[in-house]
């Protein structure tokens, strides 16, 4: 099946699954692991485990319940835009099984910001941690950007426990302008007034590209630390198309958009390290990019991220990958590993 069609496919399966009385209950049966050891407070929020699933998958927060008894800790929604729009041109999505990767031009289709902060209000597990994840329309230039932030920001504070900005997305055209240190500053500048005029503030984190050199990792934890954020996210897809098993011209034919998959586990693990080692351990990173096994989540962890967010490695590993990393955290605490 195609996989923008198999995806659909799949949300429309689980959730009809869920309609029938008893499932939800099987299914955390089945899939979801308590441990007093998993649990983990981060910039004030309180995981039930630190395994969660990245945005991307729930663009329009109608499934995080469903995902929620699938054993994840946390569920990033999005990323949302102000006004809804239909993202790219379709085909768009690419499925590389022989790197266990996958290439996505989506361009943030989505049903826009007020649609998302509705449903959201149908949280029916409390304890599970739900996440914002916000960007900008398509057809609205970088000067103007800050106005778009600004209104997913209001919309989704009541609705969200944190917020990730995302600007190193690769499927928005010049978004990634947007992670160079002037327009950035004043952008996480700008959340922070309005997150500061709250009586209380929310989390706000930065997700970041692989792609960055040193110096600009350089000028992402500056800015972190002048910014006051909470965290980074690291880090989203990538423009690279090194290692990959196919010719140069099954490569083309794909053509734009991000890599995400297992030819990213090491980069999003040295984008982690870096980050850490380089600001002396001064804030969280959540760990996403190439997790595909237990192993995968424990070097991330090692490498020193808090938590661990999931996307292809769920797609192609299904969610039996979530439980097994959790009793693998559990088993490696005590024993070498930072959990």
């Amino acid at each position: 099946m195609e996989p923008e069609k198999a995806h659909y496919f799949t949300f429309s399966l689980i959730r009809s699954l869920h309609k029938i009385p008893s499932f939800p209950a099987i299914f955390r049966s089945i899939y979801c692991y308590k441990h007093p050891k998993l649990e983990k407070s981060l910039f004030g929020l309180h995981f039930k485990n630190p395994v969660g699933l990245a945005a991307g998958m729930d663009k329009d927060s109608k499934l995080f319940n469903e995902f929620g008894n699938l054993g994840f800790g946390f569920v990033e929604i999005g990323t949302v835009t102000p006004k809804a729009q239909l993202g790219n041109d379709k085909p768009r999505s690419f499925r590389l099984p022989k790197n266990y990767a996958l290439i996505n031009r989506m361009g943030f289709n989505n049903e826009g910001v007020k649609a998302s902060a509705e449903r959201l209000k149908n949280r029916k597990d409390k304890t599970l941690i739900i996440g914002g994840n916000i960007g900008k329309n398509k057809t609205t230039p970088n000067e103007d950007a800050i106005k778009d932030y600004e209104i997913n920001f209001l919309e989704l504070f009541d609705a969200v426990d944190y917020f990730v900005v995302n600007v190193s997305s690769p499927n928005t055209p010049n978004l990634r302008e947007l992670q160079e240190k002037e327009p950035l500053t004043k952008l996480l500048n700008r959340l922070q007034e309005l997150n500061n005029a709250k009586p209380k503030p929310k989390p706000i984190l930065l997700k970041i590209a692989p792609d960055l050199t040193d110096t600009q990792l350089d000028d992402i934890i500056d800015i972190v630390k002048t910014t006051k954020l909470a965290g980074v996210v690291a880090t989203n897809t990538t423009i690279s198309r090194e290692g990959l098993n196919y010719t140069k011209e099954e490569i083309e034919k794909f053509g734009a958009g991000g890599l995400s998959g297992k030819p990213l586990t090491k980069r999003s693990t040295e984008v982690i390290k870096y980050l850490k080692q380089r600001s002396n351990n001064a804030f969280p990173v959540i760990g996403v990019g190439g997790v595909h096994s237990a192993e995968d989540a424990i070097e991330k962890i090692n490498a020193g991220a808090d938590l661990i967010q999931l996307y292809t490695g769920f797609i192609y590993e299904g969610p039996g990958l979530i439980k097994k990393i959790n009793k693998e955290i559990v088993k490696r605490v005590g024993s070498g590993s930072r959990q």
